[in-house]
């Protein structure tokens, strides 16, 4: 495999990220970065990408849903990200992704990374934002508001793309991770902001599509934060047939006892799969789930292991 290297001291074959990615050939290639904040817009749609942050590596940018385009129209939720993946088989490494947009309140929507491509792993790498920090694509079918979609994805064919989130940090407050994908987060921390409110967030809000097997897997990681106590939802469904499974999750005083919100949707209950299995911590004291949510058994735990949710009908193991 081809290998690249990015330095913005001039010291490498490229100076900053985007044009090494534009640089790879078709066949893929290996990017070594080099320490540094990098504040670009970096796009990858080119397959068998491979890149590792050398030291501290940050990728950076500020756009946000609520900045105008140039005609006068509002970028969007999905014109937001820092950092976008497009393309099956990428890998990242050491690296941080961060819109630095700001609050909600102020920006809207502002995505650290859009990832919607088949076969991603990323591994010791920490997505920072606030409102929608990480985007595990593809799109819902259809958009409820006309035009919510406005993006590099809106008219593409949907696909059921694994990814893998290996000791990953994630800092975020309203529906932080979202999308689609079948995805495993293993050994990650997700990092609630406050933002002074009674209800301070929502750390995930799937959109599984139905008929989907997976859709979000926690395993063996950390809910924290510094919000006030049980002011932080762990779930909500963006679409009605939401998945999230949390196996041995520790979760910090800030989740509330319940846990879980339908998201106004009281159908929903009906179709969305939401389960537990042995959480921890202060958060999971005093828990009061709703009716709909499960409390898995040993044997059914068993079933939600890597190999088995992303293995697809390739074996794909992207630990190995």
């Amino acid at each position: 495999m081809k290998i690249i290297t990015a330095a913005q001291d001039g010291s490498a074959m490229f100076q900053d990220i985007q044009s090494a990615v534009d640089a790879a050939p078709a066949e893929g290639a290996e990017i070594h970065i080099k320490s540094g904040v990098y504040r670009q817009k970096v796009t990858v749609e080119k397959p068998r990408i491979r890149m590792i942050g050398e030291g501290d590596v940050k990728i950076v940018w500020n756009d946000g849903a609520k900045k105008l385009l140039p005609d006068g129209t509002p970028m969007g939720t999905f014109n937001s990200y820092t950092f976008f993946v497009g393309a099956s088989d990428f890998t990242a490494e050491n690296i941080t992704f961060e819109n630095d947009a700001g609050c909600g309140k102020q920006a809207g929507q502002a995505l650290a990374a859009y990832v919607d491509a088949d076969r991603v792993h990323f591994r010791n790498c920490r997505f920072l934002s606030w409102q929608d920090t990480l985007f595990t694509g593809p799109l819902p079918p259809k958009e409820i508001i006309p035009g919510g979609f406005k993006g590099p994805r809106q008219y593409a064919p949907r696909i059921n793309g694994r990814q893998y989130y290996e000791n990953c940090y994630f800092r975020g407050d309203i529906d932080f991770i979202f999308g689609s994908a079948t995805a495993y987060f293993s050994g990650c921390e997700f990092y609630s902001n406050d933002l002074g409110e009674k209800i301070n967030g929502f750390v995930t809000a799937p959109s599984t599509a139905e008929g989907q097997e997976y859709g979000y897997v926690f395993a063996d990681c950390r809910f924290t934060g510094d919000c006030a106590p049980e002011s932080v939802y762990l779930f909500r469904p963006w679409r009605n047939f939401a998945k999230a499974v949390f196996l041995r999750c520790q979760l910090g005083a800030h989740i509330r006892k319940e846990g879980f919100d339908n998201w106004d949707k009281p159908e929903s209950e009906s179709t969305v799969f939401c389960a537990e299995f042995e959480s921890t911590g202060e958060g999971a004291k005093n828990a009061s789930r709703p009716d709909w949510v499960h409390s898995l058994t040993a044997q059914e735990a068993a079933q939600y292991t890597r190999e088995r949710v992303l293995g697809g009908t390739d074996d794909w193991n992207p630990a190995g």
